[in-house]
């Protein structure tokens, strides 16, 4: 039988798996009437995933992001049968006398050649097999997501692809599994590939929840290489780490100067019941980078122009990769706005 992976198997910064039970309390006992909940900055989606009883809608303007938020999320029927053909023919594919661009550009870096050029092919068939259209949407968005966990669970770093171990060990081999994505979604849920602030007041729902980076550490740096292989567009890359331009994809919420602007531009912008904002204040940083780019007193001003506003607290330590410096004051707040005005 075809292992499998939920939503929750990948390191991520910043992901709220383990604060979903607290997310969904704070939901369920200070919120009426929620039917629909907007994932604004869905990252991995695992936000989401404890709504899917109700209407969702999820945003990100990373496409590797996007793509699992359709694995995970979209209505479109998925033939399981056809997919786990597909990966069991992916898994069992001989592609190591045959460079691509994956070999060519990232050999022996993050994983050595012959699984580069396994992730080359496979993209490329991809693509190929869309276009013919032999798979549909999510089908496509399944195998590339099931791709990156894959890439996750063995590549060659400290969990993030800012650079990669030079050693020559590589351990593991790369292994597609079936993504656990077979549950009922509402037909009405609506997936966007976009920067958040763009889309705010698309879509009219009852709760939007808001998780923007903290602060200065682009999350296109981080992941640029899944990135690269999701958009699969081929780009030059550059620099030992082998990254490609990101120029385009920087978020204004990573910089001091344009963090609060772009909250309460956002802020202004949505059509929801309740606005509920996640921010780590994440306690006091040896490098100043890591500092919270918004203040309390900043976020409370800004969703008070939109109601009332509570705030909840719990301590907890955050995925940092093993090298971050946190102290005992490092918290994790909600903070919610009732939206009257």
């Amino acid at each position: 039988m075809m292992e499998t992976f939920n939503i929750s198997n990948r390191r991520y910064l910043g992901n709220k798996y383990k604060l979903l039970g607290w997310i969904r309390s704070v939901v369920d006992g200070n919120c009426e009437g929620v039917r629909s909940f907007f994932d604004v900055f869905s990252g991995t989606g695992s936000v989401a995933s404890a709504f899917t009883d109700k209407r969702l809608v999820v945003c990100d303007m990373m496409y590797s992001n996007y793509l699992a938020a359709l694995c995970w999320f979209s209505p479109e029927p998925v033939d399981r049968e056809r997919l786990a053909r597909l990966l069991d023919y992916y898994n069992a594919y001989d592609a190591s006398n045959e460079d691509n661009y994956m070999s060519r550009n990232f050999s022996d870096t993050y994983f050595n050649t012959a699984t580069c050029r396994k992730i080359g092919f496979i993209r490329d068939d991809v693509e190929t097999r869309y276009a013919n259209r032999e798979i549909n949407r999510r089908e496509r968005a399944s195998i590339i997501t099931s791709l990156i966990y894959a890439m996750d669970r063995i590549s060659h770093t400290c969990g993030h692809y800012d650079s990669f171990i030079r050693d020559g060990k590589y351990d593991g081999a790369l292994e597609l599994r079936m993504p656990q994505n077979d549950a009922p979604m509402n037909p009405d849920n609506r997936i966007y590939c976009a920067d958040s602030n763009t889309i705010a007041d698309r879509e009219e729902t009852d709760v939007a929840y808001l998780d923007p980076p903290y602060n200065s550490r682009q999350y296109c740096d981080t992941y640029h290489l899944l990135e690269n292989v999701a958009q699969w567009r081929q780009p030059e890359v550059f620099g030992v780490a082998r990254k490609m331009d990101r120029s385009t994809m920087k978020s204004r919420y990573c910089k001091s100067a344009e963090a609060a602007e772009a909250l309460e531009e956002l802020v202004m912008k949505l059509r929801s019941r309740y606005i509920l904002l996640s921010y780590n204040n994440n306690g006091k940083k040896l490098q100043c980078r890591s500092n919270a780019k918004i203040s309390d007193e900043e976020i409370i001003r800004i969703m008070s122009l939109r109601g009332e506003v509570r705030v909840f607290n719990m301590s907890h330590r955050g995925f940092d990769a093993g090298k971050s410096e946190l102290n005992k004051d490092n918290q994790e707040r909600l903070f919610l706005c009732s939206v009257n005005r």
